[in-house]
Order: structure tokens, then C-alpha cells, then sequence
């Protein structure tokens, strides 16, 4: 069989700055930050009190009782944004072989608020038995597969784990699903909530989270600024209907985009510490995948996290590979790092930078570093311009690189 040709019809996202792609698109447009003070009660105990958190999630606006009560944050995050790219991609799963229909979804922690419940009523309340869904609600494959049962689809259903770039190698492991004939139709993106007491502790551990900004919380994410202190960790949720192209016309559906090329790599390198020709091989591979050159790209939607490390080796694999006149952006610096959400979730704004032909720009972007030195789209987005192929990156500790192109059907 001839490879076919993957496009996406359909977008979901619960974000902190929108929980739709239209609120989402526009508030990135616009430099508003999600990034704001944390509000849980052990805010107190921590050293880092910001956070890129949703403040208005309700499950039980999306899900019966029930159904919210047996399932963890990051997977109600999980079943909501499919339900609403499967509503927006306007699929009638009971017109469809749902054997052809998979799930391929990345996140980084799993269930995390209910493995720290469980370690908290065993350890501090020495409880002598936990609740009968722990198990269920902790394991990482529990948002793919709850969200495979909310739609009965009997498909490939793969949960990837490749901590900061699983939802982006989720949606082109999937793409590769559907051009090789192995799938029609696949949900695919990534889901994370990990704003646990003990989560944060552990990031802080790490030394690499940001400084809150003493005069603005929400400015505290800085990418490729030289005064950018390191990372905001975020939660929410992106999932993408992808589809063969020729059945995608035939029934009359909207395309986003098609994804012609995706690139992975390993640094092989070191645990943490990211490497320039790791992620530049993810890149030329990418861009071989799609057959193209660099010069076809209109944006690249970076890594960027605002680590110090991060945004030096990105900026010198983005010049190796693609020069130096493509604009990039970082919308970590107003959403947060969403860790193994965070692909999808900038592969939403890359679709949406394709469907409104604007650009996002990279918000607190005052004090340039002189190493930092590409076309970085500082504060302002960019309306009414040429964008016709993209690149999103996704990079990880552990050295795991995933790259997607996509460009404008």
C-alpha cells in the first residue's frame, strides 16, 4: 500500500490560557499569561508558589459523577479535549469501524494527584487500606484508555512516556499509523496535571524552575530573555483528530493542516543537559520526513522552556539546521511548561497559526540574550502574515527529541 497522507481535522485543548482553541489562540496573540500565584492549601510549604494552572475546570460539566470519581485530573483533562475534537472534527463514530479508530497518547506523570492521595493516607494518616481505584486512576495509561472506553474505539492505543516530548511523539507515532495503513482515524495528543505538593518539591529539587517575577508573577516564565531564571510548570490537556486525506474530503471534512513530516532522536548524551546535535538530528529528520528544506518554513514553534541551558543549545540547533530568518516563538512563556502535554498543546497553536495566518509571539521577551539571537516574534504577535508550513519541537530529559512539520492544506 502507498503511504497515505495524514491530516487533522479536528482540535481540543484545556489550557491555563483558554479552554478552547479559540480563547487559547487568541490570548496567546494578545502576550496574556496564564501564569499566576498557586492557591492550594500547601502553597505555604513551598519555595516556588507560581504555577500555569486551569482555575475554572469543572468535570462534572463534561461527565457524570460517577465517571469523574473513578478517573485523575490528567484524565478528565484527557476525555474533555477528545470530546471536543472529536465534536469539532465532526466525526460520527457510528458511521465508522472503530477497529480503525486508535488512541496514541503521551504524558509525562501519569495520575499523579492520586498517587501522592495514596501516600499521603498511608504514610501521614496511616490508613490501613486505600481507595479500590488507586491502582486504575495512578497508571500512566489510564487517560488513553479511559478515553478509548468514552468513545468504544477498539483501534492502536499506545500511551507514550517520553517525559517533555510524549504528546508530540505521540501524534507522529499515530501519524505513522494512519500513512501506513495500520489505522483511518486517530486521537492523539497528551494530558498532564502534576501541580502536587510533592511534584513541586521534586522540581525544586532540581533547581530548575523559574524565579517568581517580584513585580509581575505572571511575567515570571522569560524565554531566551537574559534574564530568564527557568521553567513554569503548567497542566491541561490537547488531543487532535487526525485522518487519512482521502476519506477526511470525501466525508466533507474541515482540514487543519496536514502533517507531512516528523523526526525523533535521542541526545544519547546526558540525563539532563540538552544537546545541539541531538535535537538538530530530530529537526533534519523532520524535515527529510517531509521533503522539504528549511527555507520552506514560515515558523517554528521552539522548545523554548526558559531554562538557561535550554534556550542556548535550542537557539544553536534551530541556526545549524534552519538558519537564522525563520521567526520562533516560545508559548511556554505564557501557558507554562505542560510537560508531556506540552507537544500537543503547541502543536494546537502551530494548527491555529496555520488557520488564522498569525504568528504568537514570545511574551516578556525584554532584555535579549546576546546568545539568544534568532527572530524570537518579542511580545507582539504578528497578524495578516505568510504561514503556510510549520515546526513544532519538542525536546525532554532523558534526551528524547520529537520534531512535527505541518503545513496549510
Amino acid at each position: 500500500m502507498p503511504a497515505r497522507r495524514v491530516v487533522v481535522t479536528g482540535a481540543g485543548i484545556l489550557s491555563p490560557v483558554g479552554n478552547d482553541r479559540e480563547t487559547f489562540f487568541s490570548t496567546l496573540m494578545a502576550g496574556q499569561s496564564g501564569i499566576r500565584r498557586l492557591e492550594s492549601a500547601f502553597v505555604d510549604a513551598l519555595d516556588t508558589r507560581i504555577a500555569a494552572w486551569i482555575p475554572d475546570f469543572d468535570p462534572l460539566a463534561h461527565m457524570s459523577r460517577s465517571k469523574a470519581g473513578a478517573m485523575d485530573r490528567v484524565t478528565q483533562f484527557a476525555v474533555v479535549a477528545s470530546q471536543q475534537a472529536i465534536a469539532d472534527a465532526g466525526l460520527d463514530l457510528e458511521m465508522m469501524d472503530r477497529e480503525r479508530v486508535g488512541v496514541y497518547l503521551g504524558t509525562g506523570m501519569g495520575g499523579s494527584s492520586s498517587i501522592e492521595e495514596g501516600y499521603v493516607r498511608l504514610y501521614r494518616d496511616n490508613a490501613s487500606r486505600l481507595k479500590p481505584f488507586t491502582v486504575l486512576m495512578a497508571m500512566n495509561n489510564a487517560a488513553g484508555s479511559q478515553v478509548a472506553l468514552e468513545f468504544g474505539l477498539t483501534g492502536p492505543d499506545l500511551t507514550f512516556c517520553t517525559a517533555c516530548s510524549s504528546s508530540a511523539v505521540a501524534i507522529g507515532e499515530a501519524a505513522r499509523q494512519i500513512r501506513h495503513g495500520y489505522a483511518d482515524v486517530m486521537l492523539a495528543g497528551g494530558s498532564e496535571a502534576l501541580l502536587t505538593y510533592g511534584t513541586i518539591k521534586a522540581w525544586e529539587a532540581l533547581r530548575t524552575l523559574a524565579n517568581e517575577d517580584a513585580d509581575n508573577p505572571s511575567a515570571s516564565c522569560k524565554p531566551f530573555s537574559a534574564d530568564r531564571s527557568g521553567l513554569v510548570l503548567g497542566e491541561g490537556a490537547a488531543m487532535v483528530v487526525l485522518e487519512d486525506m482521502e476519506s477526511a474530503l470525501a466525508r466533507g471534512a474541515r482540514i487543519y493542516a496536514e502533517i507531512i513530516g516528523y523526526g525523533s532522536s535521542n541526545d544519547s548524551s546526558h540525563i539532563t543537559q540538552p544537546s545541539v546535535e541531538g535535537q538538530a538530528r530530530a529537526m533534519r529528520r523532520a524535515l527529510a520526513d517531509a521533503g522539504i528544506t528549511a527555507d520552506q518554513l514560515d515558523y517554528i514553534n521552539a522548545h523554548g522552556t526558559g531554562t538557561k541551558l535550554n534556550d542556548v543549545t535550542e537557539t544553536a540547533a534551530i541556526k545549524q539546521v534552519c538558519g537564522s530568518a525563520i521567526p520562533v516563538s516560545s508559548t511556554k512563556s505564557m501557558h507554562g511548561h505542560l510537560m508531556g502535554a506540552a507537544g500537543a498543546v503547541e502543536f494546537v497553536a502551530c494548527l491555529m497559526a496555520l488557520e488564522k495566518q498569525a504568528l504568537p509571539p514570545t511574551a516578556h521577551l525584554v532584555q535579549p540574550d546576546p546568545e539568544c539571537d534568532l527572530d524570537y516574534i518579542p511580545n507582539i504577535g504578528r497578524e495578516n502574515v505568510r504561514v503556510n508550513t510549520v515546526m513544532s519541537n519538542s525536546f525532554a530529559f532523558g534526551g528524547t527529541c520529537g520534531v512535527l512539520i505541518a503545513r496549510k492544506p
